[in-house]
């Protein structure tokens, strides 16, 4: 009887040390995510175009192509604020991503895990990925929309040849 003790207690410190390992790998596999899913209007050429980037990026992209209303549903139910609302939408490790948001930024929110719904950038500023050439960018914002509804700056781009 003695021998089956000794056997429990070796089980439950296998268990336990595994756990340690383990849970600190499951963050781990969330913050190193590049899988996004884009949902879009077909005819965007945009849209196509900010994919394209992220694809460049490192991103593993795929495209869900929604039209009109469907696509105003997607975002609502997303949690983005009508007044944010741009052109496509992705999700990515739990989040949205809201219009033209730069690469750097998005990787940027799945590594800092912010308590947040996700990243946008309202209209479609020009300059910004997808939206024509960067060294003629005029001033745009990512804004975080924190998990309480209220935004902030997340990164703040200026117009191009302005020093920040």
């Amino acid at each position: 009887m003695n021998e089956n003790v000794r056997l429990r207690r070796r089980q439950l410190l296998i268990l336990a040390s595994s756990c340690i390992v383990a849970v600190p790998l499951a963050g781990l596999a969330k913050t190193t995510t590049n899988d996004i899913h884009v949902v879009k209007n077909p005819q965007c050429g945009c849209c196509s175009a900010w994919i394209k980037i992220l694809e460049a990026k490192g991103f593993s992209v795929t495209a869900e192509d929604r039209s009109g209303s469907l696509l105003t549903e997607f975002k609502i139910d997303s949690g983005i604020p009508s007044d944010l609302m741009s052109c496509h939408t992705a999700k990515i490790g739990g989040y949205f991503i809201e219009g033209h948001v730069p690469a750097k930024d998005i990787k940027r929110l799945v590594s800092e895990l912010p308590d947040a719904l996700g990243l946008a950038v309202p209209a479609m500023p020009y300059g910004s990925p997808g939206m024509g050439p960067e060294d003629e960018r005029e001033a745009y914002d990512v804004l975080i929309v924190r998990s309480d509804g209220t935004t902030e700056v997340f990164q703040h781009y200026p117009k191009a040849g302005i020093q920040a």
